[in-house]
């Protein structure tokens, strides 16, 4: 199976199974002289672990991130880093009744037909306990981020599930980590709290929206045409499991939007271009304005249900299943923290792209 990496110079190859007895994450091309520490990359990897409250699996995973190379008395050397989580909680037992039946909706199927392989303990590698490596590689490049572009900062968070939507009126960023949807919006939180416990008690699933936005981004990352900034983190947040579609700034609302409302006016302040709005996602022709770049993307209900499902086994005989065990009834709530780190290893690759070409002073510079 090959395609395992993404990345330019800042490069990240995530290597393991859900039901393996470890999974992690190998990165080329991070700086030397980086400060990293396993205890600062292990902030993020809470955020992403399961079992912290109702709404997620209930699978006990420590998610405990070791540094087995790449880092000598607290800094990258600028060699290889090698990053490993070891698994703990692993039940394969769970999917024993579904050993020769396909999921719909899951990856299941088309494994089999292009690979000829069946890895029913929990998908193997089209689970989401890869995504994992990829949060522990972000702590990396995180911290690399804030060494060469310190007002650089990242926040995710949910702003729909199913039906349920963030009021904007009352967005507030503050709130995002004090409920478990990781939402703006305070008071949204007990109907989101009843809306999605009814839904796992009926053991199903709903789908969810989430809302990336990175500030202090200098304005020139990416390239026109095939280096685009945005064609990057399009197609890094489209690699994220169960992950249907992605947008930038307006997205597919810009379809409704004529040229005097989505053109964003453009006057000179005091440090520099200044825009009457953000429209594009504070990326213009495949490059960085320096506003705030805006990414959204929306993942799939979760496809291990309690609900009878037709579906056919390895041989071809029609059948029905039923997926028991331990799963996400919102794999959006999780998938936060993971957007976040695909975003933060984009923007570093971008950023080293753009000093390896350019150098650290843009010649375009207004002002």
């Amino acid at each position: 199976m090959s395609l395992n990496t993404f990345g330019h110079l800042f490069r990240v190859t995530t290597w393991g199974e859900s039901h393996g007895p470890a999974l992690g994450a190998t990165i080329d091309g991070c700086p030397p002289g980086v400060p990293i520490k396993a205890e600062a990359l292990q902030v993020w990897l809470d955020k992403r672990k399961p079992g912290q409250n109702r709404f997620t699996t209930q699978r006990r995973e420590p998610d405990q991130v070791e540094i087995l190379s790449g880092v000598f008395e607290g800094k990258s050397t600028g060699t290889p880093i090698q990053l490993m989580i070891r698994n703990t909680d692993q039940r394969s037992k769970d999917y024993g009744e579904i050993v020769e039946k396909f999921r719909p909706g899951h990856a299941d199927i088309t494994y089999w037909q292009k690979y000829g392989i069946r890895d029913y303990r929990g998908g193997g590698r089209s689970s989401a306990r890869e995504t994992a490596a990829r949060v522990a590689a972000g702590g990396v490049a995180r911290a690399a981020l804030k060494a060469l572009a310190p007002d650089l900062k990242i926040t995710g968070y949910m702003v729909q599930m199913g039906t349920q939507m963030i009021d904007r009126a009352r967005f507030d960023l503050a709130e995002i980590e004090n409920n478990p949807f990781w939402i703006p919006d305070a008071a949204a939180v007990d109907d989101w709290s009843a809306y999605l416990d009814g839904l796992r008690k009926a053991g199903s699933s709903v789908g969810g929206m989430v809302e990336l936005c990175a500030s202090g981004v200098p304005a020139g990352l990416g390239a026109p045409i095939y280096g685009k900034l945005d064609t990057d983190l399009a197609a890094a947040m489209m690699s994220i499991n169960a992950v249907k579609g992605v947008e930038i700034g307006e997205g597919m609302n810009a379809a409704m939007l004529t040229g005097e409302a989505n053109a964003d006016e453009i006057s000179m302040g005091n440090d520099g271009p200044r825009y009457s709005s953000n429209h594009s996602g504070g990326i213009l022709g495949g490059i960085s304005t320096g506003q705030d770049v805006i990414v959204r993307f929306a993942v799939k209900p979760t496809s291990s249900i309690l609900t009878p499902r037709k579906t056919i086994t390895k041989s071809g005989e029609n059948t029905e299943i039923v997926t028991k065990g331990r799963h996400d009834p919102c794999v959006g709530i999780r998938a936060v923290p993971v957007g976040e780190a695909m975003m933060a290893c984009v923007l570093l690759d971008h950023l080293l792209l753009n000093r390896g070409q350019i150098g650290e002073e843009l010649p375009g510079r207004i002002g």
